[in-house]
Parts: structure tokens; C-alpha cells; sequence
């Protein structure tokens, strides 16, 4: 049974919501050191169960503004050198994926009968970075809101499911921070996951997994262009995402402005809180109730394009990157 949003507690002499002051009290703990990105995923999943979600009205809006806020951040910790030399190292990696795994998100939609902008919007999700290339392909193919739930309903599962199962398959194949950066910015659908998993992993593997995946969500662009034209969508609701382009001025200006680097340390702490309360804040919406409303087929077209694109990537990556 879960804790209801109209019990109140007076406190010097007003009254407050005992969900909204609980869920405010456990998002500040979370916001501590003592939380890491898994952990605060894992207690918002929790939270989701015993207690409604009192901020879900704003909740949404706080997740992407606070992931485009930790990932500029992030560009505080980078050299443009390193930043460069990942992000061409995963170029190709990048390309095939997301080409590989439209083709075969598509073929199993058809095969499984699943709606069609279901199946879009799942493989786009997959191949590309989660609930954002869902967010921009949405109003291209004018999915309902039904379809976009269910989508970002099965991509946020399958987040948080890496979260927790990518650095035990990192160490068991005894990955170095390379081949982990760039196997979880091409195997993991969301941003927020890829930096939260790549952070657990080492300061390098956050590095590499960062710079490529941010590579691998301008491809929006061009996969937007596609679904307008091949499913003659609106092209006008293509959406550029403008934050990389702030990520890129961050990383140069940490690389060439001697004055900002003593303060980058601390940039760089605000941003992996920023990203803890992001995991924390999703965490929160995965209740088993909306989870029940995805359906069988929709989730194992998720899962068969994800296990393809993790497990083919991964051979890729342990035989041919250092």
C-alpha cells in the first residue's frame, strides 16, 4: 500500500505533504557523497513502489534539464586531445551500430506484429540514446501518448538493468577503460545511464563513454530526416540537440583557459550530483503498475535488439580496441 500525497504534517505552524516532504528528504541524501549513480537508481525504483511520485508534474522536465547540466559539467573534466581522439575512435562503431539495429529493431517489429510507430520509436531509442531520440522522433511520426509511454517505459527498464549488470560484464571480461567507454556508449540506450555506469567503471572509461555517446546522439539528426522522409513525417519537428555544442565549448575552454581549471574539480562534483539525481528522479517513475502496461512483444523486441547490439559490439570491441 502505498503512501498517499494528502496526509499532511504541520511543521512552524504550516502544513506540508508528508510525500513531498519524504520525497525531498531522500532526493537530498541521494545528493550526498555517501550515494553512487547505481545506488540512487536503485532507492528511486524503491521509492517508485512505496510512495507516488508527488513532483510527477515537473519530474520530467527536472530529468532533461539535469542530465543537459551534468553532461556540460562533465566537459569541465575533459581535454579537447583525448575528447577528440574517442570521438573518432568511435565513429565507425557508432555508425554501423545505429544502422544495424534500425534494420533489425524494424524486421522484428514486422515479424513480432507489433504496431509500427511502437516499433520505430523503440529502435530509434536503441540505436541511438534512449528517451531523447524518443522525445525527437516522436512528433516526426506523430506517435500517440500511449506509444511514447510504452517506449520510454521499456527503455528506462533496460537502463536501469545495464546500470547494474555492465561493470560486472566489464570486469569479467577484464575491460580496460577504453574498450568499457566506448562498448557501454554503444551498447546502452541513455545518456544518463551510459555516464552513470561508465562513472562506476573509472574516470577514463566516463571520459571515452561521454564523448562517444554524445557522437552518437547528433546522429538524431540525420535518423530525424530519415523517418520524415521514408515515413513522410514532419520534418519541421526535427529537433537539434543544442546542449553537445555547449559540451564541446566546456571541454575547450577546461583545455585553453588556464583560469577555469582550478575550478573544474568542483564543476565536475556539481555535475555527478546533478547526474545522481537524474538516475534518482527516473528511478522514481519505474513503478511495477506502468511497467504491466508495455506488453510482452514491445519488451522482447527491446531486449533482442539490445542483447544483439550489446553482445555483437563487445566481440567487436575486445578484438579489435586496446
Amino acid at each position: 500500500m502505498k503512501l498517499k500525497n494528502h496526509k499532511k504534517v504541520t511543521l512552524f505552524g504550516k502544513h506540508f505533504s508528508i510525500s513531498k516532504i519524504l520525497f525531498i528528504c531522500i532526493a537530498v541524501f541521494c545528493s550526498t557523497p555517501f550515494v553512487s549513480s547505481p545506488v540512487a537508481l536503485a532507492i528511486g525504483i524503491i521509492v517508485a513502489q512505496i510512495m507516488d511520485n508527488p513532483f510527477s508534474d515537473i519530474s520530467y522536465k527536472a530529468i532533461k534539464w539535469l542530465l543537459k547540466i551534468a553532461v556540460v559539467g562533465l566537459g569541465f573534466g575533459m581535454s579537447a586531445h583525448s575528447a577528440f581522439e574517442a570521438g573518432k575512435s568511435g565513429f565507425l562503431f557508432t555508425m554501423t551500430s545505429i544502422g544495424l539495429t534500425l534494420t533489425l529493431g524494424m524486421f522484428l517489429g514486422k515479424l513480432l506484429g507489433i504496431d509500427k510507430k511502437i516499433t520505430q520509436l523503440i529502435s530509434s531509442g536503441t540505436a541511438i540514446c534512449g528517451g531523447s531520440a524518443i522525445a525527437a522522433i516522436s512528433p516526426i511520426i506523430k506517435a500517440d501518448s500511449k506509444q511514447i509511454s510504452v517506449s520510454i517505459g521499456i527503455v528506462f527498464l533496460l537502463n536501469s538493468i545495464a546500470l547494474f549488470v555492465f561493470p560486472t560484464i566489464g570486469h569479467l571480461f577484464d575491460l580496460t577503460q577504453n574498450q568499457f567507454g566506448i562498448w557501454s556508449a554503444i551498447a546502452i540506450h541513455d545518456t544518463s545511464s551510459v555516464v552513470g555506469v561508465a562513472d562506476v567503471y573509472g574516470s577514463k572509461s566516463l571520459e571515452i563513454a561521454t564523448t562517444v555517446k554524445l557522437a552518437r546522439a547528433l546522429w538524431i539528426l540525420p535518423v530525424s530526416l530519415i523517418f520524415a522522409i521514408v515515413f513522410k513525417g514532419n520534418a519541421k519537428k526535427i529537433k537539434i540537440p543544442y546542449f553537445i555544442g555547449v559540451f564541446i565549448v566546456a571541454i575547450i575552454v577546461n583545455t585553453y583557459v588556464p583560469a577555469i581549471q582550478p575550478l573544474s574539480p568542483y564543476i565536475v562534483k556539481l555535475a555527478k550530483v546533478a547526474l545522481t539525481l537524474t538516475l534518482f528522479l527516473i528511478g522514481s517513475s519505474l513503478t511495477f503498475q506502468s511497467l504491466k502496461t508495455v506488453g510482452i512483444r514491445p519488451l522482447v523486441l527491446a531486449i533482442s535488439i539490445w542483447i544483439f547490439i550489446s553482445v555483437t559490439s563487445l566481440t567487436v570491441i575486445l578484438q579489435t580496441v586496446n
